[in-house]
């Protein structure tokens, strides 16, 4: 079995070979973009499939490199990064002759006559940049939606897992020509090199400081985007709640991938009466996940490690801020930089001017929040930016009610986490700085289409409203403006 480290390249272009080799590949997808408005559904299909056989024939690939870049466990290579993509994948299979049909619609009482539909044609040229934290899934799960709305695309995968990234290379490069999809890797200089140019569509995934430069970038060429952003999703957690089923539930979705999940939960607001509680089952709940002592939990096979140096002393900052302004570690709080270790780590008594109560943590630190009003609680939501995610555990429908009308955010789960990403058939998106636009599915299709507006003529009924306007037509119109 080959290993994934030998997908690793040997060979380093230079910023101006990159540059060019981006352009040249970018004018060899305008004829095949024009080609792919006529492509078929098997045509799309195809290609999905491949892509999905690929995946699946390098399994144990993906697990090497997921242990290379950051110690991923299997497990959570299987449920994160190729779960994800053929569920996508599947879903197109299965629905896209149904999404590609064009969508009758009834005509208005200002337009009898006209026969008209709502047509999906492909954007063109897409560009898809992906992170770091799910570097397959965020690649292929929108490559799989921009194939099934018939585009070519270019593919920028992130630098900092190196092994997973450069897997994706041999495998798009195993099935698909350049000029219908290809993929760059390399740091910034490849990503701004790809932002200059006029793409029909950007699809980027990231925190939401690069989605402003992204969104910049394409504003120069007046281009379409999808953005699919970050924040710092909080949860609720009331008095009614199932305390034990809650506490299990949110350490998996905040310790999967060790923290680094943009729709994990960011912190935790617990009615002051469970609270000590609460506390208790999530202790229960790291052990049983991770081990019972430091050292158990540091050598866990089930424990990720933070994806590099610089990330690890970035966490580590807003820990050692928090616990300087008068933070208490419950459990948890061990740093090995060198290693990228951090222990999963559950903090109290974290005073409002915290770093960690601004910034988004994207790692093992989750800080826990009493409080007496639910009131208080989306007053404190309502004054932070829109987060990606929201979550409420409660019993008690006035509670729910009263969280979901009266905060936004991309998506809200009532007594679950995460799981919104899974469910194919919901947009999964941000709003506001948390993002702009949806992915999955139908919606997923949509991102990657123009939704064209095609009107056919049966009786040519606006004659009547060519000039000399006459009293007879001024009526007309009235009626129209009365009862239209």
């Amino acid at each position: 079995m080959s290993t994934a480290v030998s997908y690793l390249p040997t060979v380093t272009q230079d910023s101006a070979d990159i540059t060019a080799d981006i352009r040249r590949v970018f004018e060899r997808q305008r004829a095949t973009a024009i080609r792919l408005r006529a492509s078929s559904r098997d045509e799309r299909l195809a290609k999905i499939k491949k892509l999905k056989a690929a995946m699946l024939a390098h399994t144990q690939d993906f697990y090497l490199a997921g242990e290379a870049d950051f110690k991923k466990p299997p497990a959570e290579v299987d449920l994160t990064e190729i779960l994800p993509v053929v569920a996508e994948a599947n879903d197109a299979i299965r629905k896209l002759g149904k999404w590609m049909k064009p969508m009758r619609v009834w005509p208005t009482r200002s337009t009898l006559g006209l026969r008209a539909w709502v047509q999906y044609e492909p954007k063109g040229r897409c560009l898809i940049i992906s992170p770091w934290n799910y570097p397959v899934n965020l690649t292929f799960g929108p490559l799989v939606s921009a194939i099934a709305a018939g585009n070519s695309v270019m593919l920028k995968p992130s630098e900092m897992t190196p092994h997973l990234s450069a897997l994706m290379v041999k495998i798009v490069k195993e099935i698909f020509s350049e000029d219908e999809v290809a993929i760059f890797e390399g740091d910034v200089k490849v990503s701004t090199a790809l932002l200059e140019l006029p793409f029909d569509h950007i699809f980027f995934t990231g925190a939401p400081s690069i989605g402003k430069v992204v969104m910049a970038a394409a504003a120069k060429h007046l281009t379409s985007v999808t953005l699919e952003l970050g924040g710092k999703s909080p949860t609720i957690v009331d008095q009614s709640a199932d305390l034990k089923t809650a506490a299990r539930n949110i350490i998996w979705a905040k310790y999967t991938n060790n923290g680094q999940t943009c729709i994990a939960p960011d912190h935790i607001y617990v009615h002051a009466s469970v609270k000590d509680q609460f506390i208790a089952h999530c202790k229960e709940a790291l052990s049983t996940a991770y081990g019972s002592d430091a050292q158990t939990q540091r050598s866990s096979p089930y424990l990720a490690r933070i994806v590099n140096t610089r990330h690890t002393s970035r966490i580590k900052a807003l820990l050692d801020d928090a616990k300087a302004r008068g933070a208490t570690t419950l459990t948890g709080g061990d740093v090995d930089e060198a290693s990228c270790y951090i222990a999963p780590t559950l903090l109290e008594n974290i005073p409002a001017d915290a770093k960690i109560m601004s910034e988004e943590i994207f790692g093992p630190l989750l800080p826990i929040i009493s409080y007496d009003s639910i009131d208080d609680v989306i007053r404190l939501i309502n004054a932070d930016q829109k987060p990606l995610a929201l979550y409420v555990w409660s019993k008690t429908e006035a509670n729910i009610h009263k969280v979901m009308q009266q905060t936004s955010s991309g998506g809200a789960c009532i007594n679950n986490t995460v799981i919104q990403f899974l469910h194919g058939n919901l947009p999964f998106g941000g709003v506001n700085n948390s993002g702009i636009g949806n992915a999955h599915g139908h919606f997923g299709f949509k991102s990657f289409s123009h939704e064209r507006a095609v009107v056919r003529t049966q009786i040519l009924m606006s004659s009547m409203f060519y000039p000399p306007y006459t009293d007879s037509m001024r009526k007309i119109v009235k009626l129209l403006i009365k009862f239209s």
